[in-house]
């Protein structure tokens, strides 16, 4: 087969990039001819795979949306694409892979009148429409299923066109013979004492998972608590407005930051919690990439995956709406437990619950009715 992925941007941190990273590899090492559709790209490149970056001109970040969308669908038909893939939502798809919620749902529920009459608004939503819409065909690979009644009260989509698909955890997160190796190592290269709590808050878009809360959250440790706790934030974003919030809460020696990383494994393993009290997290990976690694969790029900953090018994869900002080009680309280329960639950689960295979099905449907 030929087939076409369709990307705005690749970098290579992303939850999203590196779902697309997976897919189109497994498409190329099945023998399928793979290109890849893209404004920008960062970073490596799957292997057997083409790249293709379509810079497009505008002034505002839609107009370039609409025009990279219009670009990209007519760059892969040219191609004769057999199937065509969007890792975003765009008009002209086979299948789209729906990593992110409904645009116009949350538009209603949480923004004013005035910025739905916005151009912004009206271009994202009609390139929406294009997907969801009930007078298109394109098959939605859905990643939560909370959001199918969602999308087919907004567009009557008809039920037939979704595919739940299952997680799909990078095997390389799970805990192996090595763990206690890279917990020393890693606790070692982080200047991190054997009696220190290591907090680890994973993902770019500081503001959207939550570190805001996780900083004022160390802050109300009491301070015995407090002065052995360390909070280390990874993620592909600027850290100045939470360096800001650190200093002004007095814990700026406590918080540290840095930019996406590929030692992912080892942070897991060097760990004693992930803090991830996102705000809004279609699914999460980062919650069972820390349950495969026996890193107990703490996090909001706002994240998809957070069911399995509750099935496995591997950390606290935090209910909505929020509460920073459920927050800092949750943190305490899981602070004093420790992580050897946690740890059990978490990898008894992982060990019994299919966390993997998300990328080899949604090959399987990129090739349905191929003959």
């Amino acid at each position: 087969m030929k087939i076409a992925f369709l990307l705005h941007t690749y970098f290579p941190y992303g939850g999203l990039q590196r779902d697309l990273f997976a897919v189109a590899s497994r498409c190329a090492e099945a023998g399928h001819e793979v290109r890849i559709h893209a404004q920008r790209w960062e970073g490596e490149r799957p292997a057997g795979c083409d790249v293709n970056c379509l810079p497009v001109n505008g002034r505002s970040n839609h107009a370039r949306a609409q025009r990279f969308a219009a670009e990209a669908v007519a760059a892969a038909e040219a191609w004769d694409a057999d199937r065509i893939v969007g890792f975003d939502k765009m008009p002209g798809l086979d299948l789209y892979f729906a990593a992110d919620p409904c645009l116009v749902d949350k538009a209603h529920g949480e923004r004013s009148r005035l910025y739905r009459l916005t151009p912004r608004f009206r271009q994202f939503a009609a390139m929406e429409r294009g997907v969801f819409g009930s007078e298109a065909s394109t098959r939605i690979l859905l990643l939560d299923g909370r959001q199918e009644p969602v999308y087919r009260r907004w567009y009557d989509t008809h039920p037939d066109r979704f595919v739940h698909l299952r997680p799909g955890v990078a095997r390389d997160r799970r805990m192996g013979a090595d763990a206690d190796a890279l917990r020393r190592a890693g606790r070692a290269a982080l200047g991190v004492a054997d009696e220190t709590h290591l907090l680890l808050l994973l993902g770019s878009d500081f503001h959207r998972k939550g570190a805001d809360r996780a900083i004022c959250a160390l802050a109300a440790l009491p301070a015995d608590v407090r002065e052995r706790t360390r909070l280390l934030l990874v993620g592909a974003d600027s850290p100045k407005r939470m360096q800001r919030l650190a200093s002004r809460l007095r814990v700026a020696d406590a918080v540290e930051f840095s930019p996406g990383r590929e030692d992912v494994p080892m942070l897991l393993q060097a760990a004693d919690l992930l803090l991830h009290p996102a705000r809004v997290e279609n699914t999460g990976t980062v919650l069972l990439e820390a349950l495969v690694a026996g890193l107990p969790v703490l996090t909001t029900a706002a994240c998809g995956y957070a069911p399995h953090i509750d099935s496995a018994a591997a950390g606290v869900v935090l209910r909505e709406p929020f509460r920073q002080a459920a927050l800092e009680a949750a943190l305490l309280r899981m602070l004093a437990q420790g992580r050897g329960n946690f740890r059990r639950r978490a990898l008894a689960y992982a060990a019994n619950t299919d966390l993997y295979g998300m990328h080899d099905q949604v090959l399987k449907e990129i090739e349905v009715g191929y003959e």
